[in-house]
């Protein structure tokens, strides 16, 4: 029988770890904001499993789109909405092949001020009882557009049009509603899935029959077509390892 040595497998060992390093790339994933949290768990995983590396550009979905547009060199998109990746794709700038919806997001109206409550739900906005409500810019951040729905069907729009504080994102307004700038605003249900935000101030979980359906889709851009650590991604993404973590983050990743 041949015997294989302690020492060879060592060497055959080290070898291919070095040849996986080798073939180790650098991904640029254009994020929607309100999937910072979950996307960072997510990044330890990948990193871990593939060797690649996850380089996060984080912003509102109509403005990553407009940056692809104009060339910005990122390998992989995942919006807020499916939209703009539709958009993407009709103008050559994204693949139609491979494009999934990674998550459903939930919207939720928060605060951290003493005195709002929101146990009553939608009642609250319509007592008027606050000065500043943040949401995100309806035109550039899909959570944005599903708050204004949520307002037009509370009946409320016109009456709290005038306190509105409006952000570039959901993140921004996550961050105006934290600092206390304003008194409640629309956030998505994942940024308070963080220990840090879990136990603070309150929330009002929106009923999904208040607005459509916050569908997030992924999709590969063109100019990455053949780049091996952009279509990992894409595949881990689709993973049952991948969903666990994003239920984690207060997503649903099945219709």
């Amino acid at each position: 029988m041949c015997r294989i040595s302690v020492s060879v497998i060592v060497v055959i060992a080290a070898f291919a770890s070095a040849i996986a390093h080798l073939r180790a790339e650098t991904v640029t994933v254009a994020a929607a904001a309100n999937f910072d949290p979950a996307l960072r768990a997510l990044r330890r995983a990948f990193e871990d499993i593939s060797g690649h590396r996850l380089t996060i550009v984080r912003g509102s979905t109509g403005k990553l789109a407009a940056q692809i547009l104009n060339g910005a060199p990122y390998d992989v998109f995942l919006a807020a909405d499916a939209e703009r990746p539709d958009r993407l794709v009709d103008a050559g700038a994204a693949l139609a092949k491979g494009r999934f919806t990674y998550a459903y997001g939930r919207l939720a109206l928060w605060s951290v001020t003493g005195g709002v409550s929101l146990e009553a739900g939608g009642e609250y906005l319509r007592t008027g009882r606050f000065r500043h409500l943040a949401i995100a810019n309806p035109d550039l951040a899909p959570y944005g557009r599903a708050a204004w729905q949520v307002l037009a069907g509370l009946g409320v729009k016109d009456t709290v049009s005038a306190k509105l504080v409006r952000a570039e994102s959901v993140g921004q307004t996550f961050g105006i509603v934290a600092a206390g700038a304003a008194e409640l605003g629309f956030v998505a249900l994942s940024q308070l899935m963080h220990a840090d935000w879990r136990t603070r101030g309150r929330y009002w979980l929106i009923p999904e029959t208040l607005h459509d359906p916050i569908r997030q889709d992924a999709v590969l851009l063109t100019r990455s077509a053949q780049h091996a650590g952009a279509v990992d991604l894409m595949t881990f993404l689709r993973s049952d390892a991948a969903k666990t973590i994003i239920e984690r983050f207060g997503y649903r990743t099945e219709d």
